[in-house]
């Protein structure tokens, strides 16, 4: 089948530095999140400070997802995609060197842009390298990145739980130390000749026109695709930013329980998301989608059934670690790849990123403070989202991804040869 079709490592190599960005992506979030409780009591902060740094993150990713993409469409993937993340490596480096809230403050505001420039760019790349047989594996790989960046921040966290600010410096320290390598790596990354060639052909001011991203064949499938990410990346989100302090404040463990909860259960998603790239590119990815979303679900609704609880909580995250690989970001990823038109994917892509991002900015804000008010409101309202993510997603595979499939056979193909 064509998903066993084997790949040049050149095209590896090119995913594995593409997905950095959802590496650092994640990495920013999550040591964000594992260092919250840290932050508020070194600086003094309270929910709503706490709240608002949580926002700045999301809202910076957001914004610079939007500027990024655009960017990148106007003057040339490869330039953005060299540039921003070496702009990543000195917010990383400020926030880890921060005296204050204030400085900390401006080190997510860096490194947050930087991001959010780096995902729709990323992914345009890999996607603009890969023969339409190979894009979902090394799409989905990008996802593989996100869950390490993911790992390696709670990991860090259990280890140095009990080393307050030290700790916290060590654990974005080395995210800034990763932008840095990934920098240098991607500056003497070489595609094939055909590869450049398609680049400056996406950045051609055909591609590049705003009127281009206004037709059906671009709204239709940025859209879906945007209510499917933005539903499923409320709940994701939250988990993602507040899962440690939520499992402090409302399940009553300590820092080093709470990490611990996360860590454990991190291998089991990653291991799941190495089966979604292995299927991404067969009837398989879609099949397993309804199966998970469905899951998915069942794991928010235990969840705000027991409002938090130490115990329901447990269960939410085995159950959630179990679906999440074949119902969440991977699959956005890899559905934007194959619907989005080409000459305008790090545009719309850009956009989808951006808007939702947006919206997670608003609800981390506020996050922190309906916890405080009430659990079950906070999850309650999460599951909702999980279940319209679903019937978004169902959508997508039936009236979408068919539609695209007799485009999916593109120049790539022709190309990978001589990659």
């Amino acid at each position: 089948m064509a998903g066993t079709r084997p790949i040049p490592k050149q095209l590896w190599k090119a995913a594995a530095l593409s997905g950095m960005a959802s590496y650092l992506d994640a990495g920013l979030i999550v040591s964000i999140s594992v260092n919250l409780a840290i932050y508020r009591d070194s600086y003094d902060m309270g929910v709503w400070m706490a709240g608002a740094i949580s926002a700045i993150v999301t809202g910076c990713i957001a914004v610079g997802s939007l500027v990024g993409g655009r960017l990148a469409d106007l003057f040339g993937r490869r330039r953005v995609y060299n540039w921003d993340i070496f702009c990543f490596a000195l917010g990383a480096i400020v926030i880890t060197l921060a005296p204050d809230d204030i400085t900390l403050l401006i080190g997510v505001l860096v490194a947050g842009l930087a991001a959010g420039a780096d995902l729709p760019t990323s992914l345009a790349v890999v996607s603009d390298a890969a023969p339409s047989w190979a894009r979902g594996r090394l799409v989905a790989f990008t996802q593989v990145m996100w869950m390490l960046g993911i790992a390696v921040a709670i990991f860090l966290g259990f280890v140095l739980s009990t080393t307050g600010m030290t700790g916290a410096r060590l654990i974005t320290g080395q995210l800034a130390v990763a932008a840095l390598v990934t920098w240098a790596l991607r500056s003497r990354l070489k595609l094939s000749d055909e590869q450049d060639a398609e680049e400056e052909t996406a950045a051609a001011p055909r591609g590049s026109s705003l009127k281009n991203i206004w037709t059906r064949a671009a709204l239709l499938p940025m859209t879906a695709t945007f209510v499917f990410y933005v539903t499923w990346g409320l709940g994701a989100n939250t988990f993602g930013q507040f899962g440690t302090y939520l499992l402090v404040t409302v399940s009553d463990a300590s820092q080093s329980l709470a990490t611990g909860i996360n860590l454990a259960f991190i291998p089991i998603g990653v291991l799941l998301t190495f089966a979604f790239v292995r299927a991404a590119d067969t009837p398989w990815r879609d099949r397993l989608f309804h199966v998970a979303a469905v899951v998915q679900i069942l794991a928010f609704v235990i969840a705000s059934l027991t409002a938090g609880a130490l115990v329901g909580m447990l269960v939410f995250f085995v159950l959630y670690q179990l679906s999440n690989p074949f119902a969440g970001e991977a699959n956005y990823k890899v559905w934007s790849q194959l619907t989005l038109p080409a000459d305008t994917r790090g545009t719309t892509q850009g956009l989808t990123y951006a808007l939702s991002r947006g919206v997670f900015a608003v609800a981390a804000f506020f996050t922190p403070a309906l916890a405080d008010y009430s659990p079950a409101v906070l999850l309650w309202t999460i599951t909702a989202c999980m279940t319209a993510a679903a019937f978004a997603g169902v959508f997508i595979i039936r009236v979408l991804v068919p539609r695209a499939g007799g485009a999916a056979q593109d120049r790539a193909d022709l190309r990978v040869a001589s990659t």
